[in-house]
């Protein structure tokens, strides 16, 4: 069964496939087009299908449009129901108006495609599916499903057994966790539907002094819901301009919702757990990416294994609703390799990019060693090796990399990408250095946990610590990162730090650097020291002293 997968009526447009149960590609059209989440979530955007990455999906499977067996499309317009239409009113009959006419339009962009193969997967079974089944027990345990909405909910509980979803629970709109936090993220001065991490980071400065209300308004119900009220958030704290400082209030008033989340979070777990009695809890949506609820929960929760969809946003339910049609069709479903699923480039190619831009470089014996004394004189390497993640973070493969033990770094690394100051930037160590550092959820190797740094270590890597002790840690298996692997080596093997600052290779507002032309740009642009792109050195003082 070859399926593509497809997410394009929010935002975050993607495009996945699945041949014969096995992920093969995916990858997120913002990539592609540069433009930051692909576009805004509005309803008359849903038009705008992931074209270039639909193609690059089947160009990288071998496949033709008319050869595929199905279209998986992450959103099903019939299960809209009249007077649940959202903030956007009238505008809710355009996006499903889009969402009909779907086929037609791929299949004008895609030519051979066939639009009968189209398939209408619901908005969080797809999400259900990109946790569930890719989880490395796929098709079993339960799954927990938290974002701003699909077509009528905003949440759903349930359990698979044997690949079959039983949903015990979901939430109808308007009340959504999700929504609560994408309105609390704009108050801030923040892009909503975009920045919400901004301010689950913001919350750590800050005290949940106005947690009494936000527990006065947001309540999990007996069903396995929860209700939210409206939240005046004028009342709580003043509306801050994006260009405005922040304060104490604001602070506050970030960690205040961040608790309240955190705590309807273990209550929906618990009802879950309650029903089932399952080990494992797989999670996507939105809400799956606050890495601090993620890790409340996998402290204070009923389950022994919790596993996150690495692209837990709306770009998941690309591969999400093809592994639901694989599944449904009879296909044996296979874990999800790693979260490297996008787009490479052999060594002949890399230097033929190089050699085009006419910029100098080398091929060293050993890169590893390279890069980790530039890291060990306190230089900033930019780092493109392989496949290209897919999903927000930055795992070591187009990754910004630094000297952890330099308490400057932090500062230096947010000038570099345009960041705000008090936004923390991440650790990556091997996986069997990891429990020695940090107190938490290992592996980790999709930094979706928070860990606490073990005293000890706070000030030899003061650059990763976060303002309340803790660090959004990636752990590094050698079987799966070798190279990776080889550089924390070498770098501890010159600093006696096991740990390598990591933070996405990308400056701020633009879309992670996926190709070649990509990662000269943003060497170009930013004061990055070193660029290891491929075997290839490029170095700054080289390019610019000519």
């Amino acid at each position: 069964m070859r399926v593509l997968g497809i997410n394009a009526v929010f935002h975050d447009p993607a495009a996945a496939l699945v041949v014969d149960g096995q992920v093969v590609a995916a990858a997120e059209e913002e990539r592609f087009s540069r433009r930051k989440h692909g576009k805004r979530p509005h309803a008359f955007s849903a038009w705008e299908l992931p074209e270039r990455s639909a193609r690059w999906c089947l160009q990288e499977g071998g496949i033709e449009p008319g050869e595929l067996d199905a279209v998986a499309y992450s959103y099903d317009p019939s299960l809209v129901e009249p007077g649940l239409e959202g903030h956007e009113g009238e505008w809710e009959r355009l996006r499903t108006l889009y969402a009909r006419r779907a086929p037609a339009m791929l299949a004008e962009a895609l030519p051979g495609l066939d639009p009968g193969i189209f398939r209408y997967v619901p908005h969080h079974v797809a999400h259900a599916a990109s946790a569930a089944l890719a989880a490395p027990t796929p098709g079993e345990g339960d799954v927990l499903v938290l974002d701003g909405r699909g077509e009528s909910h905003s949440h759903l509980s349930g359990t698979y057994r044997d690949g079959m979803l039983t949903t015990l629970g979901a939430q109808r709109l308007p009340h959504s966790l999700g929504l609560m936090y994408e309105e609390l993220t704009q108050h801030l001065g923040f892009l909503r539907s975009s920045d919400e991490y901004k301010v689950m980071a913001l919350a750590s400065y800050g005290r949940p002094r106005f947690a009494d209300e936000m527990r006065r308004l947001v309540r999990a119900t007996d069903d396995g819901g929860f209700s939210v009220g409206r939240v005046d958030w004028s009342s709580l704290a003043k509306p801050r301009g994006a260009d405005d400082e922040w304060d104490e209030e604001h602070a506050d008033l970030a960690a205040s919702a961040q608790l309240r989340l955190e705590e309807v979070l273990l209550d929906l777990a618990g009802w879950l757990h309650e029903r089932t009695g399952s080990r494992r809890l797989a999670m996507a949506g939105g809400v799956a990416l606050n890495c601090v609820a993620n890790s409340r929960l996998a402290a204070d929760g009923p389950y022994e294994e919790i596993w996150v969809q690495p692209a837990a946003g709306d770009a998941g339910t690309a591969l999400g609703a093809a592994l639901h049609v694989a599944e449904r069709a009879g296909d044996t479903i296979t874990a999800m390799p790693g979260a490297d699923l996008g787009r490479r480039w052999d060594d002949a190619e890399l230097a033929h990019w190089l050699a085009t831009a006419r910029v100098p470089y080398d091929k060293p014996a050993d890169l590893a060693a390279t890069v980790a004394d530039a890291l060990a004189r306190d230089q900033i390497v930019a780092w493109f090796q392989g496949r290209a993640e897919y999903g927000p973070r930055a795992l070591g493969h187009r990754s910004l990399l630094a000297h952890p033990g330099d308490p400057g770094n932090l500062e230096r690394l947010n000038a570099v990408k345009g960041r705000e100051r008090f936004r923390p930037i991440a650790p990556m160590v091997l996986l069997e250095r990891a429990a020695t550092i940090f107190d938490g959820p290992l592996p980790s190797p999709y930094m979706l946990f928070v860990h606490r740094v073990h005293p000890e270590w706070r000030d030899r890597i003061p650059a990763v610590v976060h303002v309340d002790g803790t660090a959004r840690v990636q752990t590094v298996d050698r079987a799966d990162e070798p190279l990776v692997a080889d550089l924390l080596a070498a770098f501890e093997a010159r600093t006696g730090l096991p740990v390598v600052v990591n933070t996405s290779l990308n400056t701020a507002g633009r879309p992670m650097v996926d190709d070649p032309r990509d990662a000269l740009e943003c060497f170009g642009s930013a004061p990055v020291d070193l660029l290891a792109i491929g075997p290839y050195v490029v170095r700054r003082g080289e390019v610019f002293a000519r």
